[in-house]
């Protein structure tokens, strides 16, 4: 099911609008933009945008309320990060039409235990964690989980066109991907065994003059 939230803006004027300037105040800038909207410049607390971004992610349904005004249904389409810090330092918000399909990415939530990895030991190999989709906003969900327990053997995997979905979701793009699979833990081989290296200045007999040497030496057989 999709998680409710709510997040409060503000209007960010070109004279209070200075990003740098709004950071220091613990806000992050912020627009937002998309269906019948013009642009609008914003800015949210970031201790506020942190709490609902840790429920919500980018993949479910806010309800942004910009200087209290009626709240708007908007996706988190952009976060811009400083690549030294990591700290957040710009949001992309976009307004959906509530009628009008939408493509996003959900996250996949892998359930249940494997036979494969229990008793044979196998190692899971996810190629995915999310998966695009196509739905109403309305029917966006949290999550979409995978169950392992179908992977009994190796080399066996579940594929895109496995998945079971929530009503009003669809694929974007159906495909026989693999999503998950079990493969069989491999072994790591035995090193070589190397000789030991002569003591420093000790000759090196070669093998062909040491085998018959062996050879001369050696007691006849009778």
């Amino acid at each position: 099911m999709t998680t409710k939230v709510q997040l409060n803006a503000q209007l960010r004027s070109e004279s209070s609008g200075n990003p740098k300037n709004v950071r220091a105040g613990g806000f992050i800038p912020a627009v937002v933009y998309g269906f019948n909207k013009a642009n609008q410049n914003i800015k949210v607390k970031k201790h506020d945008f942190e709490k609902v971004f840790a429920v919500a992610g980018e993949f479910n349904l806010i309800d942004l309320i910009i200087d209290k005004a009626q709240p708007m249904k908007i996706i988190i389409k952009d976060i811009q990060r400083n690549s030294l810090t990591n700290n957040i330092i710009h949001i992309d918000f976009y307004q959906v039409d509530m009628a009008k399909k939408i493509t996003t990415e959900i996250p996949l939530n892998f359930i249940g235990d494997s036979k494969a990895i229990k008793e044979l030991g196998g190692t899971l190999v996810k190629n995915m964690d999310t998966v695009e989709v196509e739905c109403l906003p309305g029917d966006l969900v949290s999550h979409i989980d995978v169950d392992i327990s179908k992977l009994e053997a190796f080399d066996q995997f579940i594929r895109l066109h496995d998945l079971v979905l929530p009503q009003g979701i669809a694929l974007a793009q159906e495909t026989n991907e693999a999503v998950v699979g079990v493969v069989e833990t491999k072994a790591e081989e035995e090193a070589p065994k190397v000789e030991a290296a002569p003591a420093e200045g000790q000759a090196v007999e070669p093998a062909s003059e040491k085998a018959g040497a062996e050879a001369k030496g050696a007691p006849e057989k009778k």
